[in-house]
Formats: structure tokens, sequence, C-alpha cells
């Protein structure tokens, strides 16, 4: 684990794993500690990841004022951390909660970016849905064993007002998130309560409200190719919801994985790795354009 001081003086850990060109992997949850994506299903072959834990999580210091930990007061984080590792520019991933904030990254550092990889992200830092379909998605599972006890701890989920109120029921409504609710798929979703920290889950979105129309602007705007990857039977975000919102690219891959989930990396590794290290090879931009 390495350290770094962000522009608060708040001492923030990252981890590197794999070999290769840098790419900066940001954790969701939110408030979930980088742990849980592992080697993003051997993508750490390809590439050496460089994983985060969100101040407040993981070994990072939590901040005296919680409200540091909203989703666009972040940015600043990512930026102090691409400069402590000296790097100019940088290919960035965002997961789940984090692709939200890799998306404001983006829209406030657009000359930073080499390319931007969204996995399963969430839309709600540019204010677009995330569930368009999702009770399609919900009842075309429904031969599963466990089906009838998800779509309870689902209801329950939806009617929590905070992370708190919904942790009992997380472990139960989890096989919606994965497209094999497997040995390893449970063991993945029993180390959440562990990892997460709830006060930062609870202030990641508390009073923020996107600028919808100046952030879909900039992020038309990219000149860096965009990969937006979605799990075929995910929920947050449906397939339905990401191919929605693939035109707030104008250079966006957009790619549906088959059969999986919110976490593709454990549903398929080898496919989750051969699309994102696919993407990832393309040809370095040259003279500022593509």
């Amino acid at each position: 684990m390495e350290f770094f001081t962000s522009y608060d003086g708040l001492a923030l850990a990252f981890r590197t794993l794999g070999d290769g060109p840098p790419l900066l992997c940001l954790p969701g949850g939110p408030g979930r500690a980088a742990e849980y994506l592992g080697d993003l299903g051997g993508l750490s072959a390809h590439r050496t990841l460089i994983l985060p834990d969100t101040r407040g999580t993981g070994a990072s210091a939590m901040p005296p004022d919680l409200a540091s930990c909203r989703v666009d007061l972040l940015v600043a984080d990512v930026e102090a951390l691409r400069c402590h590792l000296g790097l100019d520019r940088v290919d960035l991933l965002g997961h789940s909660a984090g692709g939200s904030l890799a998306m404001l990254y983006a829209a406030a550092h657009p000359d930073r970016l080499d390319s931007l990889t969204l996995v399963t992200p969430s839309f709600a830092a540019v204010g677009l849905p995330s569930g368009n379909g999702a009770e399609e998605v919900i009842a075309a599972r429904a031969a599963e064993p466990w089906h009838t006890e998800a779509v309870t701890a689902h209801g329950h989920m939806m009617a929590a007002n905070t992370f708190a109120e919904a942790a009992s029921y997380r472990f139960a409504f989890e096989p919606l998130m994965y497209g094999r609710w497997d040995d390893a798929a449970r063991a993945h979703a029993a180390a959440d309560p562990t990892q997460r920290s709830l006060p930062v889950s609870e202030h990641y979105y508390r009073d923020y409200t996107p600028d919808s129309q100046g952030l879909r602007r900039r992020l038309q705007a990219l000149r860096c190719p965009v990969l937006l990857l979605a799990g075929e039977v995910d929920l947050w975000p449906t397939a339905k919801s990401a191919s929605d919102a693939a035109p707030l690219f104008s250079n966006a891959t957009l790619a549906i994985q088959p059969g999986a989930g919110h976490y593709p990396w454990l549903d398929d590794p080898q496919a989750f790795t051969a699309t994102v290290a696919g993407f990832l090879a393309r040809p370095v931009p040259v003279s500022g354009g593509w």
C-alpha cells in the first residue's frame, strides 16, 4: 500500500498491481474500498492497475468534514493522485459510482485523459437514469432459486432512505447483481460490509445537483476514446440505460457483455479482459486528435 497527500492535506491510499502501462481505476460502492476490484479479471496482465481507496474508505484517512466525500469534490483527489504519480495524461477506468466520478473528472480535465473506460457506471453524476427496464431484467431471471427472496430484498432496498437502512437487505438482494450466483459471487458479496464505509456512502451524492446540460456538453466534446461496458443482466445500469447514455460521448464504443451483471470481470473474466484490453490497445492519438 502506498500513500499520497491530497489537496487538503488528507493522507489517501492506493496500491498498484500488475504490469504494463498504468490504468487508474476508480472504485464504486459508493464508499467501497478498491479491494473488491481484485485484479479486474486478469486485466493486470495487460496493465499496471492503480487502485485508490476513496477518502474515508479502506486505508485512506477519514476526512474531518464528510462533505468532502461528495462525488464532484472527489475530482480533486483524482487529480492529486495523477500529479503524485507524475503522469501527464492517464487512462482512466471507473466502476459503478466510480464511473460517475470518472465522468466528472473527464469533464473537468479533458486534457489529462488518453482514454475513459466506464464499467457498469452510474449515470447519477450527469442526471441520467440507470434503471430503465430493470423490472424486465428482474422478471427474466424468475427461474433462479434465489429469485423470490432477492426480489423481496430489492423492494426493501428501494424503499430505504439511507445506505444504513438498506444494509441488512443487501446480501439477500445481491444475486440480482451477478450473472452467476456461484461461490465466487457469494464470497465477493459477503465481503461488502467489511469493505464499505457507510458514512462515505451516505455523503457521496448528498447535496449534489448535476449541471446536466454543462456536463453533457463537456462530455460530448471529449476527444479521447470512451468505452462504455454494461452487463446484459445488470440492474444499475441496465443495458438499456447504458445504450441510452452512449450518445453522451462523440467517440464511444458500447459493449454489452452477455450474461454479465454489475461485476462483469467476475462473471466472465476472459470476455471482460478481452474487451477492455482490446480497447486500451488502440493506437495512441497523435497531433492532438484521432
